[in-house]
């Protein structure tokens, strides 16, 4: 997992492949004026879900993981706190293939406070429980094939 803030997004640059194109989307969108959705940067690649999420509890929200995508998540509207947990904590659970998602009953070990200008990076062997917040964000989630 990384967490930093946007203006050191391009020292990780070199982690994969096609995080350059994600971060090309990053600087040159208006990212404040999109619309909820999906935007397919690279076809089955890479891709960004622009998200507006309801109020959530720490209780409410579980964990998960991808095995088939990184996330880099950023909150634009207000921030939100995440939930966090190695994977290889957590006891064995049913992966959905066609979403690329597990979802854990365990809850989070840790948590920690996502703002506006800053990201996260969650890649498969980070477990997340992501937008827990009282009234809900807006934010991005660019989706970057593993392999």
């Amino acid at each position: 997992m990384i967490i930093d803030r946007i203006e050191n997004i391009e020292k990780y640059l070199s982690l994969h492949p096609l995080f350059a194109q994600a971060i090309e989307f990053l600087k040159s969108a208006q990212l404040q004026n999109l619309e909820p959705g999906r935007i397919v940067l690279k076809e089955n690649d890479l891709y960004v879900n622009v998200d507006q999420t309801t109020p959530k509890r720490k209780e409410d929200a579980k964990l998960e993981t991808h095995n088939c995508f990184i996330d880099i998540q950023l909150p634009l509207s207000d921030v939100e706190t995440i939930g966090y947990a190695p994977r290889a904590e957590l006891d064995e659970a049913v992966y959905e293939a066609d979403r690329d998602i597990t979802f854990y009953d365990t809850p989070a070990a840790d948590y920690f406070l996502l703002k506006p200008g800053m990201f996260a990076v969650f890649f498969p062997e980070d477990a997340h429980a992501p937008a827990i917040t009282e009234k809900g964000v807006k934010k991005i989630v660019i989706k970057v094939r593993v392999n």
